[in-house]
């Protein structure tokens, strides 16, 4: 036997038609509006950046501006001024005293109030923890008189003059003096001298200077300094508050006296012969202020009366600080500016630089940075060179009595840029989040609705598509949209849309099954029409009448045959039960197979009837397919042997062929509807065979309570037919 095989079926599948543009509007509506809402929003976070960078650099112009305005105040100030002369030494320790220059010429030193707020507008006192303070200085004009003067105050209790013609100056309250300058030592010795104050409550005197040789005592014939002038105003309250005590005693006033510190305010000027023999010299040119100010050294201390009592006030003390210097001015700068000071015209190659606090880097992103220097500014007044230039500029002129003075001040962009750098790169983050949530956004309505919206347009377009005429196998089946339900509005559509189609799967289901069953009736008829018929043929010859009407009765059978498959249909025919004497049957089945075209078929027989249950007529179609196969198979001249065996309980019928044997795999699958053998059919010369005669044998068996089986056997293939013995 050839190999038998099944025919493929060709099922066409759902076609899916190329969408336009319009059906796609709705979502590009929609990812172009999110696209637009994330550019609009990094769009307005540039443009506030820079309408904040224009607005920095307005504020930073207005800024430098007030900066250089307070600078140059400050510098056209007396203490400014004083700073500014003496910057060369002001940074260097404030104890020992050296003599400032002053931006004034002298200082009107025998009025207590003007020597005092002359000083105080310098700003070149030098104050004590004990509220003690004094100013050494010079004028700025050498023909002022080549003095050092030294202004200040100090707290005292009742002040002690000295007697008239008295030599020990450690009897009153004094002053002592010390100069170191070009390797020479000057020191004098000033006692108090009280003089009438009408008008006043204080005390008021003058402090008369003679040169201290270290005795305890002054020489005879000593004489004051010439030009050493000095002076002592005390006056005001107490600064500390005595406790009280009971008036009228003597102890009780000395007390007071040395309990109740009042301010003591002092003046003096001294003369220096090394500054008045410069002035004489008429074969050098007068330099002034000396080159050698700074180097020089001043102590000052007010004694009180007594040899070893501890002075009142000494310009040694720890603790001293200048009350002004240049690191006042830079307390007006921005931070990260810049101001450069030089004296034009003069012979000092040195510049001064003041510096402003220094820019704190706060984190930033570095592409913020470049992105902040990348945008234009609009502000009035920028340039493309004050763009391109990182600092400010800007220049002014201080006169002084001295000389004048360049100032340059340079500001800092950077910091401008660095500042707003800062604040952007805190704000990037609420940025971030915003664009975050736009994307957010357009992911949950992508893949919430979008995509549903368009996988369900599309699976309904191909519907709408293979259903059009002149598309050929639409199959309904194929759409499915279970999947996107849910219990949004969408779901609920899709839902509701499944449902539809569901019915509607259902329906043309039952419509195939119907039509279907209804082809194969018309099948099973046809089919068991074409074996009385194939008989028939063979009865009435081609010269018969008759066989000209069998051959066209058996034509129409074939197309109706033709048109369907008959499985369903035979599993739904209706099966009498019957007793049918088996060995009977098998004998007229043998001896009439010659009238169906099937020669030399062979029974036995047995010597007892065998009663089994089938039909008559089911059972003569099963073994008349069998026997038509075995004819198709067997060898010319070999004859088909029929045997039946029984037991107690079953009867087994064997029909056995000689020739080639059934492949082990496909034993089983013959019964299958549509397996069979195109070369079998070419051996009769009738029409096609399409693998259903057995599956027909089968089907009978079935429902006739009985089983079909075929083995190989040496010399051939034989199919056995089991039965239920009837008593």
């Amino acid at each position: 036997m050839k190999r038998l095989r099944r025919p493929a079926l060709d099922i066409p599948r759902l076609e899916m038609p190329r969408l336009g543009l319009p059906a796609f509007r709705l979502r590009i509506l929609v990812r172009s509006v999110f696209v637009l809402l994330a550019l609009a929003t990094a769009a307005l976070a540039v443009m506030v950046l820079k309408d904040e960078k224009d607005r920095a650099w307005q504020a930073y112009q207005h800024g430098f501006a007030r900066s250089q305005a307070e600078v140059m105040a400050r510098l056209r100030h007396p203490s400014g001024q004083l700073a500014l002369l003496n910057a060369a030494h002001l940074d260097q320790a404030v104890t020992p005293l050296a003599p400032l220059l002053l931006p004034f010429a002298a200082i009107d030193f025998d009025d207590p109030q003007k020597s005092q707020q002359a000083v105080e507008m310098a700003g070149c006192s030098v104050r004590y923890p004990d509220g003690a303070s004094v100013c050494a200085a010079i004028g700025n004009n050498p023909y002022a008189g080549g003095f050092i003067y030294l202004v200040g105050s100090f707290y005292a209790g009742e002040l002690t003059p000295r007697e008239r013609g008295s030599l020990v100056p450690s009897e009153a309250h004094r002053a002592r003096v010390a100069l170191d300058m070009r390797g020479v030592h000057y020191q004098w010795i000033a006692p108090y001298e009280a003089l009438p104050s009408p008008g006043h409550s204080g005390a008021r005197g003058r402090l008369t200077g003679f040169t201290d040789s270290g005795a305890a005592q002054l020489d005879a014939r000593a004489r004051p300094v010439r030009d050493f002038r000095g002076w002592l105003w005390q006056s005001g309250p107490c600064r500390d508050l005595p406790p009280p005590v009971s008036a009228g005693t003597a102890a009780d006033a000395a007390h007071a006296a040395t309990t109740c510190q009042r301010r003591t305010d002092y003046s003096i000027r001294l003369p220096v012969e090394l500054f008045r023999q410069a002035l004489f010299r008429k074969d050098e040119r007068i330099v002034w202020p000396p080159a050698d100010l700074a180097s020089m050294r001043l102590r000052v201390e007010m004694l009180a009366p007594g040899d070893d009592a501890k002075p009142l006030f000494d310009s040694d003390a720890p603790g001293a600080q200048l009350a002004s210097s240049l690191a006042e001015v830079s307390r007006s700068l921005l931070p990260g500016e810049r101001v450069q000071i030089e004296k034009l015209g003069g012979n000092d190659a040195g510049s001064i630089t003041l510096k402003g606090r220094d820019v704190l880097a706060e984190p930033s992103a570095p592409w913020l940075l470049r992105l902040i220097r990348w945008l234009p500014l609009e502000a009035a007044g920028v340039g493309p060179a004050t763009l391109a230039s990182p600092a400010a500029t800007a220049r002014d002129l201080l006169e002084t009595s001295t000389g004048t003075y360049a100032v340059d001040f340079v500001g800092n962009l950077h910091g401008v840029e660095m500042g707003l750098a800062a604040v952007a790169t805190r704000l990037s983050w609420y940025l971030g989040a915003m664009l975050a949530a736009i994307g957010l956004a357009w992911l949950v309505i992508e893949v919430g609705l979008i995509r549903r919206v368009t996988a369900l347009t599309r699976r309904a377009a191909a519907v709408s598509y293979n259903v059009q005429p002149g598309h050929t196998g639409p199959r309904l089946g194929d759409l499915e949209v279970s999947d996107l339900r849910g219990s949004d509005e969408l779901g609920i559509l899709a839902g509701g849309l499944a449902d539809l189609l569901q019915r509607v799967k259902g329906d043309m289901h039952r419509e195939q099954l119907r039509a279907g069953q209804e082809r194969d009736m018309w099948h099973a008829v046809g089919h068991e029409i074409m074996s009385p018929l194939q008989s028939l043929m063979v009865l009435h010859g081609p010269d018969d009448p008759g066989y000209r009407y069998v051959h066209r009765m058996q034509q129409a059978v074939h197309v109706l045959y033709g048109t369907a498959s008959p499985a369903e249909a035979l599993q739904a025919a209706d099966m009498p039960q019957g007793r049918l004497d088996l060995d009977d049957f098998l004998r007229h089945v043998a001896g009439n197979a010659h009238f169906a075209g099937i020669g030399d078929v062979v029974y036995g027989g047995t010597p007892t009837p065998v009663i089994v249950r089938a039909d008559e007529f089911a059972l003569e179609d099963v073994v008349t397919h069998i026997l038509r196969n075995a004819d198709r198979y067997r060898p010319a001249g070999t004859p088909i042997t029929l045997s039946l065996s029984a037991s107690e309980s079953t009867a087994c019928a064997a029909i056995h062929n000689q020739g080639s044997t059934i492949e082990p795999a496909l034993l089983e699958q013959i019964f299958e509807l549509g397996v069979s053998d195109p070369g079998g059919a070419q051996d009769d010369g009738h029409a096609s065979h399409r693998g259903q005669g057995l599956f027909v044998a089968r089907t009978y068996m079935t429902k006739m309570g009985g089983t079909i089986h075929a083995r190989n056997t040496g010399d051939g293939v034989e199919f056995r037919l089991t039965f239920q013995r009837l008593g």
